[in-house]
Order: C-alpha cells, then structure tokens, then sequence
C-alpha cells in the first residue's frame, strides 16, 4: 500500500471516528509495511491536511461548486489530501498528487474520480490567485491559520491583534524534539554533564543530531530522530520523549528526595517519571488515572525507566478520596485541558468548539480543590495545563484563592527562564516567546 493510501485511511479514520491524529497515525504505522521515508510522508501529510484544514477547504471552495461540507468524506479526504502536496509540499511532483488522489477514490467511488481530478486540476491551474488571502479580518485570520473563529476572537480579545498573531504563526512551525536524561540510571558516571555527553556521543554515532538544551540539564534537543521505540537507549530507558515545558512542571514542583508525592490525572506518564528521577528513586510517587488502559501505559513507562518509586492506581481526580487528605508532600495537578498550548503536536484541536472549552474551568477548578485537600501543612501544591487560555490558567487560580485562605503563591525559584512572574509563583509559558510548548504552571504553598 502506498505512503498517500495510508494516509488517506488515517485521515478518513480522524473524519469519521473521530479518532486522535496522534493514535490514529500510531496505530496504522505500527502495522503498515513501509520504510521510515514513508513513515516520514505519512506522518507529513496527515499532520499537514488537519492542521490547514479550514484552509484547504477555502481553497477547494473557491473551485467547486459543490462545497466541502456536502462532500462525501472519501471525496473530501482524498481532494484535501491533493490540495495539501500542491500547495504545501515544493518537493512533490502536482502531477503524482493529483493521479495518486485520484487512483485512491477511483478504488472507492469510481464516478466521484473525475470530480476528484477535476477539482484538484483548478486548485493546480489557479493556485497563485485562489491560495491568497488577506488577514484583515478575523475570519479570514482564522481561516489563513486554520482555527475556529472563536478560539483567533479569544486570542486577540487576551493579547491584541499584533500578539495573538504571533502566537498562532509560531503555533504553525513544526514542534522540536527533545529528550529527557533520566538520571537514575547514571550509575557509572560522574555526575549528569558526564552521562549527558554519552547519550549525546551515542546519537551522534547513529546521525542524529543532538545538543543540551539551555533551559534543563536533563533536557537533549534531537534532529533527525526516527523509530524511537527503537533505539537502544530508549530500550535501556536512558532517555524519554518529552517537551521541554511539560518537564518544567516537575522542575517547578521540585520534590525533595524521600517524600510522597500525588500526580493526579498522571497518563501518559511523563510527569510521574520525571518527578520519581528527580527524587532519585526514592520516596513515593503514587500516580493516578481515570483510564484502565493509561494505567497500564505509566505502568510501562515506569517499568521502562527501571523506576521503582512509583505506584499506579485508578482514580477519579473528581473525586476525593478521604483516607488521602492531607498524606503527600508534593501534589501535582496537570488538568484536562483546551490543550492550545500543543496544537503544533494535536492540530485537531483547532477545531474543538466554543461550548466544549467553555465547561473545562469549572472542572479544573473541581479537581484543583481536591488536589489541595491532599496536601500536608507546609506541602506544596502545583498547578499545569497545556494551555494558554488564561480563564483556564491564572482566572482558575484567582478563583482558588479566593476561597482557600491556607494555600499562597510560592516563587518559582529553579526555573532557567526569564520570566518577571517566576517570584510571584507562576509562570505563562507562550510558544512566541520561549520556542517550546504552551504551558502555564503554578506553584502554590499550604501555610
């Protein structure tokens, strides 16, 4: 089956089930026959056709008479998935996206094919005129940058037209990749500089191109890495997979060795396992999920890592367990989110609806306040999204504080960021303006 095939079933499989880009892509890689420059394609042209959804729609919209919305999927997909390569990918030939798209419907629906190719022949021939557009409007900025109106509306609402714009273009690049040192396995070594240079000197060794990063010391930034699962040092559990903003949360929480620590809403697990090798595997790391199946991926992620401070169970962080109140030293809350921090890595989040995002406060702030009954006096609580949204960030701890005297804000204070917040105990962590994920993290004290 060919790489454009394969993505043609990925993206039918996101349109109809509404499956997760990122499952959806791991599932059907893991079974197809294909070599890593397939995978790349693959993987290229699922992210690349939702993440410009809304424009490529425009696109075809301006050429068809009939409009995208009372397409079929198969023949949605398979023009988008044309228009995608025509106008975004230099390296491929127009004539051998507009045959493969069409050879991929002609299987499915003969008679929609010469739609199919006649649509894609229009985009080709008038692909300098109809691509245009002016963002001199909110809907046409929303449509250039593929979101939904509301979520540009809020942005500029939050940062002005000038910010908000600079957010969603740095939303558009591609997200770098880094890993994390985990530092329970330096046994051998001197100290993490040491282990640090090794790891490096081993993926320079297979081509892939590896520095430190400046903001963590067990943070690796990684170019041209491909089948992570594996390499030989993932096997061995030296490195992880992970944003430099999302370990900045375990830094903030900053867990001493030999204390208990609570990680609420813990899957995949990147968290949890970074926290239990900050605490060089001592102490207690219990980490919770609501998900039979996530428990079982911390499990293996622990595992994996050689990690033997970690206890997995299944809980509803909306739900508060007695027999926990008032028992761990660090308490970890990294709420279910918007998630618009880490729409370079899940562009279908682009397209999440208004009313959907709307009911999320309520419920962080709901699993905020069972968090903070977990916490011993003197503990530290930290609170993370994946989000830039503020009513989800500061608007959620605003309304905590107001209503839980015991608990004040705790300066960040071993955070390599330059950020003026850092003292007052939180920090906004935008894609502008640091080039990593956005992020929003809070560390807060029990008095």
């Amino acid at each position: 089956m060919s790489a454009r095939k394969i993505a043609y079933e990925i993206l039918m499989d996101i349109e109809v089930n509404n499956n997760y880009s990122n499952i959806s892509l791991n599932s059907h890689l893991s079974k197809a026959k294909v070599d890593n420059r397939d995978k790349g394609l693959i993987t290229e042209l699922v992210y690349g056709v939702i993440e410009k959804k809304r424009y490529i729609d425009y696109i075809i919209n301006k050429v068809s008479k009939i409009k995208v919305r009372k397409m079929e999927n198969s023949v949605k997909i398979a023009i988008r998935l044309g228009v995608y390569q025509i106008v975004f990918l230099d390296r491929i030939a127009d004539y051998a996206a507009i045959n493969e798209s069409v050879d991929i419907i002609k299987k499915i629906d003969k008679r929609a094919s010469g739609f199919v190719n006649a649509i894609l022949r229009n985009v080709l021939r008038k692909k300098d005129d109809i691509c245009k557009i002016n963002d001199n409007t909110t809907e046409n900025i929303a449509i250039k940058y593929s979101y939904e109106k509301w979520i540009v509306d809020r942005l500029i609402g939050e940062h002005g037209l000038a910010r908000a714009k600079s957010i969603l273009e740095s939303l558009s690049e591609r997200p770098k990749l880094y890993l994390r040192i985990n530092r329970s396995k330096m046994d051998g070594f001197d100290d993490i500089d040491e282990f640090a240079e090794f790891i490096i000197d081993q993926l320079e060794k297979e081509g892939i191109k590896a520095k430190r990063s400046e903001f963590l010391e067990e943070a690796i930034q990684a170019d041209n890495f491909k089948n992570i699962e594996a390499n030989k040092l993932f096997k061995m559990g030296y490195i992880s997979v992970q944003d430099i903003s999302s370990m900045l949360v375990s830094k903030a929480l900053n867990p001493k060795g030999n204390s208990k620590v609570l990680d609420l809403c813990a899957a995949p697990g990147g968290k949890t396992t970074h926290i239990a090798e900050l605490m060089n595997n001592t102490g207690l790391v219990l980490s919770q999920d609501i998900y039979d199946h996530k428990i079982k991926m911390i499990k293996w992620y622990a595992n994996r890592l050689g990690l033997n401070n970690i206890k997995v169970e299944k809980a509803d962080a909306l739900s508060l367990c007695e027999e926990y109140k008032g028992k761990f030293d660090y308490v970890l809350s990294d709420v279910p989110c918007s998630g618009m921090g880490i729409v370079r890595r899940k562009p279908e989040i682009k397209y999440k609806t208004e009313e959907e995002v709307n009911k999320l406060p309520d419920i962080q702030l709901s699993i905020l306040r069972n968090a903070a009954e977990y916490v011993k006096e003197g503990g530290v609580l930290v609170y993370s999204t994946c989000t830039i949204f503020k009513e989800e960030n500061m608007g959620i701890i605003y309304r905590f504080l107001s209503e839980n005297q015991d608990f004040s804000l705790d300066s960040i204070e071993n955070l390599n960021l330059d950020s003026s917040t850092l003292d007052s105990g939180y920090i906004n962590i935008y894609p502008d303006e640091f080039e990593m994920d956005g992020f929003f993290i809070c560390r807060l004290k029990k008095n």
